[in-house]
């Protein structure tokens, strides 16, 4: 008994030592490692990697740019079965456990005990918080122990449904998904709410090992899992037999689901990205960020629809230059087609094809399309496939398939969704002969009441070409210039009705090998002609005579008033031709300030952006046209130490805000703008009754001039401008009402001859028109109202004096204090063959 007895005791003594040792160590460790922990709070203020999301004005999604797909929600938001799939997956009993679970870790130590080496880890879900947030993911006891210490912190400062929340945004679920809200969208493109049981316990199987139980990379795998978490979720009463029975039985239905872009707007999503990687550094990528822009989603499609067509309205129009690759038969016969077809990349709406038979009997080809499978391709689609040999000369019409494609040929093609009539049996899908462009373009269209830009497209393929044409390529404006020659002429006393003599004239200069003989594009001369008819008739003669009479220095300086770059315009009278440099949003600026009365335009484009909690960041300041009274107004303010905000233009060519000193006011007048945080105060830059009489001009450039396409439009608010420059290197149209201000240009990066056929009205006009027909569609017509000061008065459409009583006139716009002075009644009485008036404009 006493042997027994004094057992007892050494092993009492025994257990009592070795629990205090390791009360002993286990208190050291803490001792130790305590001071390096993290406090938990900061788990409240841990930003989620969450990408930087960019959406149209009507909330559509334009891009996503992060590695990680991410969008954090609460648990609120989680359904219960969804919870307790997880639970069941991970931590059965974590809402009874303090933070760590002492049966899982037993279980842990027998298995490294039993095997030498960590098997599962008994991790709670407390604990993996602990490691995802703020730990290495090393298996080493160091880290374990950290992990343990800081659960049990987090247990106490936190509740429950908290330290769920966080675990279920942050858990990393494959294929960049982060968080069970970006899982559902990836694997099944629902939200959380809409899934079924056997869904969620397929995201519940994958936070052990992404890879391992991905349904994608794994199916068989991931069904294993699936099915164990459905069964304990019926062993821990969370469900019925029945439920388990039909989501056990439920087939595999994950499929890889990227993020759906909504809007065709990769150059528009590059000037955001750049703006916000400018203001946050690379946590623009990372912070959450949501910018709402300024383009409308539909205008924006339009654009890039509207633009991308008329590219290759022209790449039609000269040729075919054959196909992109050719695949020699023995690779035919021993490949897949839809393998050959992987080497060939997408460009914009063009789809790659391999042809596998020509059948001139039937008039057809067969093709294998990428992503769209065998197809057919009717002869009818390739009439237009004459082949290309310089952008004047093309070979013979083809009369069979065989005269344009082969077998073997790698082509690419547009997919024609419209179905045959009468179609009685299933037929192979309908593709047409396409090819990639070589010209280019941009449209850019803006508010011209605020500046905010409605849509842009910057060239054909941002994949492309990276290359924004719309902000960045500066091009010689050529007739699309001659506008605001004639604003500086109105405001010079110069009138619609002055007379200039259209013909030939000859410029000497020592510079130059040979003498400058201008000419119109026709290479006719046309005489005696009123302004007016010159700017809608687009005569360069009258355009270099007006400059000679306005001075040069005097119409650069007026461009500078009008805040239309001057540095890159040349010193000569050629500036009247348009042989200066402008981008596309140069020129669609400057026509926007013709468009709104003559009021100061800062093109802009991001309207709101808002942080990860949905708070806003940034506003873009409400635009004020500020007339007289308004200057008065803002003026007269006492300064306020605000910021301002500054639209300027970057190296890149992206439009960007800066912030002024904040010991500035809060309003000012500078360079004919007063800006404050707020609101945006633009000033006037040109006399308002010059710029309606300018409208009216340029109205006519579409009734009766070089803009005649767009009466297909059927609108009478319009006005515009083409553009033709030397040897048509450049192509433009510009146009507006009242409202909206959009410019097109087309031609090739490195400068080259359009072809002798091509101008501004059939290469640029034709993509403005289809743009505007959508933007304005359903918009009540936008004049310019009629200021005071301005007089019609009827005059000799031949001398663009007065018209006599009884002479045929036409009636004319004149500011007040130029109007033609009244007829005497000697020059009544005179007949007009008597006229001795000075007629030196017409002779010189």
């Amino acid at each position: 008994m006493s042997h027994l007895l004094r057992t007892s005791r050494v092993l009492a003594w025994l257990f009592f030592t070795g629990l205090s040792v390791a009360i002993i160590v286990t208190s050291g460790f803490y001792l130790y490692l305590r001071p390096g922990l993290p406090a938990v709070e900061q788990l409240l203020d841990i930003k989620l990697q969450t990408p930087l999301r960019i959406y149209s004005k009507d909330s559509r999604l334009i891009a996503e740019f992060g590695e990680k797909r991410r969008a954090p929600i609460t648990i609120e938001q989680i359904p219960t079965i969804q919870l307790q799939a997880f639970m069941a997956a991970e931590d059965a009993r974590f809402y009874e456990h303090f933070g760590v679970d002492i049966k899982g870790l037993a279980r842990a130590a027998i298995e490294l005990i039993s095997t030498g080496s960590i098997q599962s880890g008994g991790s709670t879900i407390t604990m993996q918080v602990a490691k995802n947030y703020f730990l290495s993911r090393d298996r080493t006891f160091i880290r374990k122990f950290n992990e343990i210490l800081l659960a049990l912190q987090i247990e106490r400062e936190l509740t429950k449904n908290q330290i769920l929340e966080l675990y279920l945004n942050k858990i990393y679920l494959g294929n960049r998904a982060y968080g069970i809200a970006a899982a559902a969208q990836v694997y099944y493109d629902k939200p959380i709410n809409e899934l079924s049981l056997a869904q969620m316990a397929m995201l519940a199987g994958l936070p052990k090992a992404p890879s391992a139980f991905n349904p994608l990379a794994n199916p068989e795998r991931a069904l294993i899992r699936r099915n164990w978490i459905i069964g304990r979720m019926r062993d821990l009463g969370y469900i019925t037999e029945d439920a388990h029975e039909l989501a056990t039985s439920a087939p595999l239905t994950a499929s890889y689901n990227a993020t759906d872009v909504e809007v065709d707007a990769d150059y528009v999503a590059e000037m955001a990205r750049s703006e916000l990687v400018r203001r946050y550094g690379e946590g623009a990528y990372t912070d959450g960020y949501v910018v709402t822009l300024t383009v409308d989603s539909n205008n924006q499609q339009t654009a890039t629809n509207a633009l991308r067509a008329g590219l290759e309205a022209y790449d039609r129009r000269h040729g075919f230059r054959g196909p992109i690759g050719q695949i020699d038969q023995e690779t035919l016969d021993s490949q897949e087609a839809s393998d050959l077809v992987l080497n060939y990349p997408y460009v914009a709406s063009l789809t790659p094809a391999l042809v596998t038979e020509v059948n001139d009997e039937n008039l057809q080809a067969k093709v294998h399309a990428r992503g769209i499978g065998d197809a057919i391709m009717p002869f009818e689609t390739m009439t237009w496939a004459q082949r290309f040999k310089t952008e004047d000369l093309r070979g013979p019409s083809p009369e069979k398939p065989s005269d344009v494609l082969a077998a073997g040929d790698v082509i690419y093609v547009h997919y024609r969704s419209e179905e045959p009539e009468n179609r009685e049996t299933p037929t192979l899908p309908s593709v047409s002969l396409a090819q990639v462009p070589r010209v280019e373009g941009a449209l850019i269209s803006l508010n011209a009441q605020t500046g905010a830009i409605e849509a842009l497209a910057g060239g054909y393929s941002f994949r492309q070409s990276k290359y924004n044409r719309a902000t960045q390529a500066k091009r010689q404006p050529g007739s699309t210039f001659k506008p605001f020659l004639y604003l500086t002429a109105l405001e010079n006393g110069i009138t619609p009705a002055t007379v200039y003599n259209d013909a030939p004239i000859v410029f000497e200069d020592d510079e130059l090998e040979t003498a400058w003989r201008p000419q119109n594009s026709s290479g006719q001369f046309y005489g005696p002609t009123r302004l007016r008819e010159a700017l809608y008739r687009s005569r360069n003669i009258v355009s270099i005579r007006l400059l000679r009479d306005v001075g040069i220095e005097n119409t650069l300086d007026y461009l500078r008033q009008l805040k239309i770059p001057a540095d890159n315009m040349p010193e000569n009278l050629s500036l009247s031709l348009g042989s200066g440099q402008l981008s596309p949003m140069e020129l669609a600026r400057g026509f926007a300030v013709i468009a709104n009365g003559g009021f100061d335009v800062s093109p802009y484009l991001i309207e709101r952006i808002e942080d990860a909690n949905g708070d806003t960041l940034y506003n873009a300041p409400e635009t004020v046209l500020c007339d007289e009274a308004c200057i008065k107004q803002q003026t007269e303010q006492p300064e306020n130490p605000e910021p301002l905000i500054a639209i300027t233009e970057n190296t890149e060519g992206n439009l960007t805000e800066s912030t002024a000193p904040k010991d500035e006011p809060t309003a000012k007048e500078e360079g004919g703008k007063i800006e404050s945080p707020d609101t945006r105060y633009m000033m006037r830059l040109a006399d308002e009754r010059s710029v309606y009489i300018l409208h009216s001009m340029m109205q006519d450039v579409i009734r009766m001039g070089t803009g005649r396409r767009a009466l297909a439009l059927g609108r009478s608010d319009i006005a515009g401008k083409t553009g033709t420059t030397n040897e048509q290197k450049d192509t433009w149209f510009g146009g507006f009402n009242h409202k909206i201000a959009t410019t097109a240009w087309v031609g090739f990066d490195q400068p080259a001859p359009l072809g002798r056929r091509e101008f501004g009205a059939s290469t640029a006009l034709p993509i403005w028109i289809d743009y505007m027909k959508v933007a304005l569609d359903g918009m009540p017509a936008a004049t310019m109202p009629r200021p005071n000061g301005i007089v019609n008065i009827r005059i000799n459409p031949e001398t663009g004096k007065r018209a006599r009583p009884g002479e045929e006139g036409v009636f004319e716009l004149f500011r007040e204090e130029d109007a033609p002075a009244p007829i005497t009644a000697e020059e009544n009485s005179t007949s007009g063959n008597g006229d001795s008036e000075d007629l030196s404009r017409q002779i010189f």
